[in-house]
């Protein structure tokens, strides 16, 4: 299982740092204090004196032709997180904390609007060459140009930059910048300037680059595998956020063709830790007590972030749904009491907000700064956003069919000799694209309660590379994908659903969205100066985004299903987002004296 990972004018009192002396600081929350002061040993939800030692397999299915995860172009290989170390790390027992890594300490304008880093003297590359400065500027100048459109967005921000010795460097923002803006850039990966410098940045690579992270890619087989070691002497092994992680001395990840045969190779015992994402195989196809790899633990862990947004997205780029109601029929259509029972045992809940599972999704009726928020963009979102939160839709299935014709008729559809014919008189017809056979019973049930009213709907699963492919380019009319979000959501939100993120291949905006009210207040999280305000703009945001029937919202179950080899081990500490797969370690169950 890998770390849930999310990506994301001021007052001083939200910055709140971490004094590490009198003039600097160690750490940086989005809003409010951070937990964990200067001085501080080791996090809490990580065994300082776990040992070190095993492996650790894990599976992945598709495939991967990539090693450069700098860039947005190929499908990147999983892990390569571990190989680059970032200016400051992120905790997982907290909101959006992070704390000095190579950074050994920072300086923060009041208002956000500057941040100095100061580098560890100790920090170097797998090469044993230092970290400077020089290396940290080459790294921003890259990912301004080649980088993720939100690093893309936010490094654009950036007005000037300062080195100031050889470990010192300055980020001043100009007009435009937010309250995440600085914690975007502390995220930030060092590369090696004297080895990029080599090496086409913007290309693919099935080269292992260079890097500085806890591991380093060791054995590479294209497509199918690819093995992380431990770096032994890694410089930051004994910092305070790095102490009692990264405990394996290998990761592998394999890949198979789909997750079917990755289950079989589980059960096989080629690979000894697995995530379950299906709760049909969990409680049916877990009935073993050992695999030829040893004794297997189940667990189901609850924890508090936001579930995955998982749903049959519209592409409202299309004209047969650029009608809301047409969008809200269809929806009425999804039987989601049956497949809950027939798939799931019952056990699953239905999503009712962008960010199910938490604290961020809307509930009730709007009121106080989220009703403040909702009046001002209320000529651009449905009336429905001042009533009680988003409820997908229950009740007599004959009932919601009725319903969807009435909506139908009112976008101008009819039905024609078997058929439903849309305003051009067009008999309406769509594909619904997967990139993942486990979703395929899902679709298709939908795709036949569409039939019930004359729409032909079609489902079509391909192969992992052609789906990412055409997930980038908007090339689908539906299609079943999911968000990730944090509970601190930021300046991703607007490539998720912002206006001109729509326009952009390579983005987010999956559904097409183009709606002056949720794009302005995407774009206002991340300016949130405290948490209060930030969870009121997210509020505001989640009810514009359901009531707009963008997607058909499917299920979630609020545990992390995990089932691993006995000889591995996890703290007992759970933190907020999960178990932390840094945080494991190996250790045999039956140790020979």
């Amino acid at each position: 299982m890998k770390a849930v990972a999310a990506i994301c004018i001021c007052l001083l009192l939200a910055i709140a740092p971490v004094t590490a002396r009198a003039d600097h600081d160690i750490g940086i929350a989005m809003n409010g204090a951070p937990k964990y002061k200067a001085g501080f040993d080791h996090l809490d939800y990580v065994n300082a004196d776990a040992p070190k030692g095993g492996d650790l397999r894990l599976s992945k299915s598709g495939t991967f032709n990539n090693l450069n995860n700098h860039i947005i172009t190929g499908n990147n290989a999983e892990g390569l997180e571990y190989v680059n170390d970032k200016l400051m790390q992120r905790v997982w027992d907290e909101p959006f904390t992070m704390y000095g890594l190579v950074a050994e300490s920072i300086d923060v304008a009041p208002d956000r609007s500057w941040i100095t880093f100061h580098l560890r003297p100790e920090a170097k590359f797998h090469d044993g060459v230092p970290m400077t400065a020089e290396d940290v500027k080459y790294s921003y100048e890259m990912y301004r140009q080649y980088g993720h459109p939100v690093r893309r967005r936010v490094y654009g921000l950036i007005s000037k930059v300062e080195i100031l010795g050889p470990r010192d460097i300055k980020f001043t923002f100009g007009p435009g910048y937010d309250h995440e803006c600085v914690m975007i850039l502390a995220m930030m990966p060092v590369l090696p300037k004297h080895y990029w410098e080599t090496v086409d940045f913007s290309k693919t690579t099935l080269k292992p680059p260079l890097g500085s992270g806890p591991y380093k890619i060791t054995s590479v087989e294209p497509g199918r595998k690819v093995v992380y070691s431990r770096v032994k002497d890694y410089w930051a092994k004994d910092l305070p956020v790095n102490k009692g992680q990264y405990n394996f001395d290998t990761i592998t990840y394999s890949y198979f063709r789909d997750d079917d045969i990755a289950f079989q190779a589980f059960r096989a015992g080629d690979y000894n830790l697995r995530r379950e994402f299906d709760i049909t195989k969990w409680q049916t196809r877990y009935d073993f007590s050992n695999n030829s790899g040893g004794k297997v633990i189940k667990e189901e862990v609850a924890h508090q972030r936001p579930e995955w947004l998982k749903g049959l997205v519209f592409n409202t780029r299309r004209a047969i749904f650029s009608d809301r109601r047409v969008r809200q029929a269809l929806s009425l259509l999804f039987n989601d009491q049956w497949l809950n029972n027939t798939l799931y045992f019952g056990k699953m809940k239905r999503i009712n907000s962008a960010f199910p599972n938490s604290e961020l999704a809307a509930s009730g009726k709007p009121e106080g700064e989220e009703l403040r928020i909702l009046e001002q963009y209320k000529k651009d979102l449905p009336p429905e956003v001042f009533g009680d939160a988003f409820q997908a839709a229950e009740g007599d299935r004959r009932d919601n069919k009725r319903k969807a014709m009435e909506l139908l008729k009112q976008a101008g559809w009819k039905y024609v000799d078997e058929k439903l014919v849309d305003t051009t008189g067009q008999a309406v017809s769509f594909e619904i694209l997967l990139g993942d056979p486990g979703d395929e019973k899902v679709a298709l049930e939908f795709a036949r309660a569409l039939r019930t009213i004359g729409i032909d709907a079609r489902v079509r699963t391909v192969d992992n590379a052609q789906f990412i492919g055409r997930l980038d380019d908007y090339d689908y009319d539906m299609v079943s994908t999911k968000w990730i979000n944090s509970l601190s959501p930021g300046n991703e939100q607007t490539n998720y659903w912002g206006i001109k993120s729509g326009q952009t291949k390579g983005a987010r905006n999956y559904a097409g969205i183009e709606n002056p009210a949720i794009d302005a207040i995407a774009d206002s999280i991340g300016r949130s100066d405290t948490r209060e305000t930030l969870v009121a703009r997210v509020h505001a945001l989640d009810r514009g985004l359901m009531t707009g029937y963008y997607m058909i919202p499917l299920f979630y179950l609020g545990k992390d299903l995990i089932a691993y080899n006995a000889d591995i081990h996890r703290p007992p500490t759970i933190p907020i987002y999960g178990i932390v797969l840094e945080s494991l370690w190996h250790e045999p169950v039956n140790k020979t004296p």
